[in-house]
């Protein structure tokens, strides 16, 4: 890797630090090529991405964004699972990390707070953002459907005994 393509990888990097929310950094030794597919799949499928990074490269990407403070956990074969949902990248490495003892959590952070690996665990018990909207609307439009079935009921019974008395009528 020339000295271009390590500058394009850093300013990469930064951008995607730029963006995310969220970082947890692992390490992944011994994962197969298919497991490493079946994990970017997972964490595709949680609104979250898994890159295998370059320690040197990383550091210096690090430097300056609100991520620096993780910088000291890349050493040995590391890889970063970010996100811009503050919950996805730690659910996504977390519940792969239960069935898969070869991808271990290190640590991460959130915006400028560090979290060591028991607070990635937490955060992974989390709903994410996802999940707390839809019950927002459930909790929002369950009173709205009472009240139009209360409304709606009066008017079902005028038009059934309209049409008891054009029945007894006839």
């Amino acid at each position: 890797m020339d000295r271009t393509q390590k500058e394009e990888q850093v300013s990469s990097l930064r951008k995607i630090f730029e963006g995310a929310e969220l970082v947890v950094v692992t390490h992944y030794s011994g994962l197969t090529v298919s497991e490493m597919g079946e994990l970017r799949g997972k964490m595709r499928e949680a609104g979250a991405s898994f890159k295998v990074t370059k320690n040197r490269l990383t550091k210096l990407a690090l430097a300056g964004t609100k991520f620096e403070g993780v910088s000291d956990m890349f050493s040995g074969p590391t890889a970063i699972a970010y996100s811009k949902d503050p919950v996805a990248a730690a659910k996504a490495s977390v519940n792969f990390s239960k069935t898969n003892d070869k991808l271990i959590v290190l640590g991460g952070a959130m915006g400028s707070d560090n979290l060591d690996v028991n607070s990635v665990k937490a955060l992974a018990t989390l709903p994410s953002l996802d999940e707390l909207r839809a019950k927002l609307v459930g909790m929002i439009s369950t009173p709205a459907t009472r009240i139009a079935g209360v409304l709606q009921a009066p008017a079902g019974q005028v038009a059934r005994v309209i049409g008891a008395h054009a029945n007894a009528g006839e």
